[in-house]
């Protein structure tokens, strides 16, 4: 694969710096008031898809744990060895997000933070729709985004040997490629990170 190819890229990056990205027992704030959201809004025994679940930690744990039928995805072979050893009580599939497949209306909600702005911005206008697709009348999507539009490859990120690859567009964007794959934005905030950002989007599908 070529050297410049930003899935490589992203996937040799997070093989690199798992352990730094995240430890066994993080759970930052932040990720802590957005699990309690998504355990408010659902019921229980709810099925929830973490998209780039990475290691599984906060998310897929905590949702598994309070008896969410969890399913973890990511391409970082790291983060999924860690995943399901970290939490056995959930499923991961080691795959490519743009490249996995679920039934239709196969879950009642679907996690996706920090995912999408790794991804080439025409793959994320297809996973929105692809997602919206796996969810059930009324399902529930939990996203981060960019928050201003920006392309760009950072050199040996977080101490790692591997470099790491960003792109997407600014939040209006987003809200109009979620508003184009069938979505309901209910709600968004500004997410602060060091001297930036992301967008945060509580979103939903049509219930019916």
């Amino acid at each position: 694969m070529r050297e410049s190819d930003p899935y490589d890229l992203v996937r040799r990056g997070y093989d690199a710096v798992s352990y730094r990205y995240r430890s066994d027992e993080d759970v930052p704030a932040d990720y802590a008031e957005w699990i309690n959201g998504l355990r408010y809004r659902l019921h229980h025994g709810a099925s929830v898809l973490d998209l780039g679940c990475g290691c599984g930690i906060p998310v897929a744990r905590s949702l598994a744990t309070h008896g969410y039928a969890v399913t973890g995805v990511d391409f970082s072979e790291v983060q999924i060895d860690r995943a399901r050893r970290l939490v056995p009580s959930a499923t991961f599939l080691h795959a490519d997000a743009t490249r996995v497949d679920f039934a239709a209306a196969s879950f009642d909600a679907i996690v996706c933070l920090y995912v999408l702005i790794h991804l080439p911005e025409p793959a994320q206008q297809t996973l929105l729709h692809r997602m919206a697709s796996w969810l059930r009348p009324g399902g529930l999507l939990l996203a981060t985004t960019g928050a201003a539009a920006w392309t760009g490859i950072e050199e040996n990120w977080l101490g790692g040997d591997s470099p790491m690859w960003w792109s997407h567009p600014d939040a209006a964007t987003y809200r109009s490629w979620l508003a184009d794959a069938g979505f309901t934005v209910d709600t968004e905030g500004y997410v602060p990170e060091g001297n930036g950002g992301h967008q945060l989007f509580w979103a939903s599908t049509d219930p019916g």
